[in-house]
């Protein structure tokens, strides 16, 4: 693949901290790559051209995407190209679905650990969703979005559940992103404003109702969007 063609260059590496291998600099740059969709579904990834993306040798990049691939986030074809998974539209409900199981779980769990500190954290997490989709930034508007639900499960100080979580999201992300530019308008009704008001509240009834409208809202917007479900079809029968 020609690198100077191809649509990688848009890729924004992470800001590489000084006490950071290159091996984890290059796997958490994938990964939130893939979580925000500035990987597109098909497109052939090769570790020559990534390599030259992040300008790297070829071993992490190998590395970064063998972990990836045990995440299920890209999958190695009989070709040895390596590319998004394919997707269904009965798939993609289904990782909803299985979404909304696990994050109401994780933010009913976190609920009797919120502080004031922590509602104020994540109502300026919620401004910065509103700023990126008001920007058109849809990247960015689901990596804040992602950083918001992520806060939230995190102050259970028990909590196991934020792995598998971003396990869905990374899964969903390059398909979430290509549906989001489709849509005209976004957040209609910010659940996250009820969310933090049933966590002022400390009503667990009223956030897991909160927490599931907001994904429900994310799917039934993406499944209205016409020609999603040919979208879908095509993309299997071309994998």
């Amino acid at each position: 693949m020609n690198a100077k063609s191809s649509p990688l260059l848009s890729l924004t590496p992470l800001e590489k901290t000084p006490d950071q291998g290159v091996n984890l600099w290059v796997y958490h740059s994938l990964r939130r790559a893939l979580m925000c969709g500035q990987i597109e579904p098909g497109l052939p990834l090769t570790i020559r051209g990534l390599a030259e993306v992040l300008h790297v040798s070829p071993m992490p990049i190998r590395e970064a995407l063998h972990r990836l691939t045990c995440e299920g986030a890209v999958e190695v074809r009989d070709n040895r190209r390596v590319m998004v998974p394919q997707m269904t539209a009965a798939r993609f409900k289904e990782l909803y679905e299985l979404r909304i199981v696990l994050e109401t779980h994780a933010a009913e769990s976190a609920l009797p650990y919120c502080r004031p500190e922590h509602l104020a954290e994540l109502e300026r997490l919620d401004h910065l969703i509103d700023l990126a989709y008001q920007n058109n930034d849809t990247g960015e508007g689901s990596l804040a979005n992602q950083d918001f639900h992520r806060y939230l499960y995190q102050r259970n100080p028990f909590q196991v559940a934020v792995p598998l979580i971003e396990s869905i999201w990374l899964q969903l992300g390059p398909f979430v992103r290509f549906a989001k530019n489709k849509l005209t308008q976004h957040y209609r009704i910010d659940r996250h404003k009820e969310a933090l008001q049933a966590l002022h509240q400390q009503n667990a009834f009223a956030l897991r109702r909160a927490i599931e409208a907001d994904i429900r809202d994310g799917l039934a917007s993406i499944q209205a969007l016409e020609g999603i479900h040919a979208h879908f079809k095509e993309q299997a029968l071309s994998a």
